[in-house]
């Protein structure tokens, strides 16, 4: 056999084989199919395994956020001096829905630029179909609603609203200069639906705290609060990916400065119920103090260094902020042990964003 051939042969080329003289011996064929592996198939794709779904899932619903929803409603239960009971239970998982869903949403609606920004983003890596994410949108808002709906029309009204002002910041006012504002307004309506729910919960009456009952327009000085410190943090998080703002980092800390002394003034606002004079007396300045700690410390080196990566951290920090605020804010109405009912959410927000960050 030529030297061509033998080559051929050997390599099983095409080429080579055509390109060979013909002799009497019948040329050596080798299937192409068989270069690629046993039974001539090419091996398929791994599958993404159900912890990898599982994940790409958890950073789209940033779920290390989640520990900061059910304070809402805790402190809006609050306001209106009556105990948590049912009422206050299906606003919590309203709220937990409707914050997921506009997780969701806010990923979708941002996956063109999160493509470019934040590639490694579940949307934009492939890790989560568009589709998907914006069905799941769907879903858990009917989910918010549906909950709402069994704790009466009122709660029913608020979450509308709600639900409203979550798609309409995703999909409208995220990147105008009505985007913080917006974010404002649905956590100050978060805590109206928890005093909502729980002073009219459809067929029940939850139990009057020691402060004694209030209407829901009780908790209109802590929903202000609340959506006070959320605009800051917003308007913070709106220079997280270039960093370079000290301006809006300084406003922030100013505020939650003002926040966190208002909350240590000698006589509530009017309109707020007096808190309990003992437990209160011990645990209101404890609140505060852990409330300046996480948001304050984050934001302050954010103004010294505006560069992204403590910019992010503000940010981060000011969200979990959310939960002493809560706390604080209960406190102040007289339920101080609901206040530390939600600081016992802390720790599980610190851990899990570990893993998953909630921005």
């Amino acid at each position: 056999m030529r030297p061509l051939r033998l080559l051929a042969a050997v390599t099983g080329s095409p080429r080579l084989l055509a390109a060979a003289p013909r002799t009497g011996t019948a040329p050596v064929h080798v299937p192409p199919d068989s270069l690629s592996g046993a039974g001539g198939t090419a091996p398929a794709p791994d599958r993404p395994s159900s912890r990898t779904r599982l994940r790409a899932w958890a950073e789209l619903l940033r779920v290390s956020a989640l520990f900061t929803v059910p304070g809402d409603a805790l402190a809006g239960a609050a306001a209106t001096g009556r105990r948590p009971g049912r009422g206050t239970a299906l606003a919590v998982g309203a709220s937990l829905c409707l914050y997921e869903a506009g997780m969701a949403l806010n990923d979708w609606a941002d996956r063109e630029e999160d493509a470019v920004d934040r590639p490694h983003r579940p949307i934009p890596s492939g890790r989560v179909a568009p589709g998907a994410a914006l069905a799941a949108a769907g879903a858990l808002t009917a989910a918010g609603l549906a909950l709402a709906a069994r704790a009466g029309r009122p709660a029913l009204a608020v979450a509308s609203g709600l639900a409203a002002t979550v798609w309409a910041y995703d999909l409208r006012l995220k990147h105008t200069r009505l985007g913080p504002a917006a974010m404002a307004s649905a956590r100050a309506l978060d805590l109206l639906l928890g005093a909502t729910a729980t002073a009219g919960a459809a067929g029940t009456h939850a139990a009057p705290g020691p402060a004694g009952a209030h209407p829901p327009s009780a908790a209109l000085p802590a929903a202000l609060a609340l959506g006070a410190h959320t605009y800051a943090v917003t308007a913070v998080s709106r220079h997280e990916v270039q960093g370079g703002s000290t301006a809006a980092p300084l406003a922030a800390l100013a505020g939650v400065a003002g926040l966190g002394a208002a909350a240590l003034r000698g006589r509530p606002a009017h309109g707020e119920p007096s808190p309990a004079p003992a437990t209160g007396t011990l645990l209101l300045p404890a609140f505060v103090t852990a409330y300046l700690r996480t948001a304050a410390v984050p934001l302050l080196h954010a103004v010294l260094n505006p560069s992204p990566p403590l910019t992010r951290r503000a940010v981060g920090g000011g969200i979990r902020a959310m939960i002493p605020l809560q706390a604080t804010l209960a406190a102040r109405a007289g339920s101080p042990l609901v206040g530390l009912a939600a600081m016992g959410l802390v720790p599980l927000a610190r851990a899990l964003s570990r893993k998953v960050s909630p921005t």
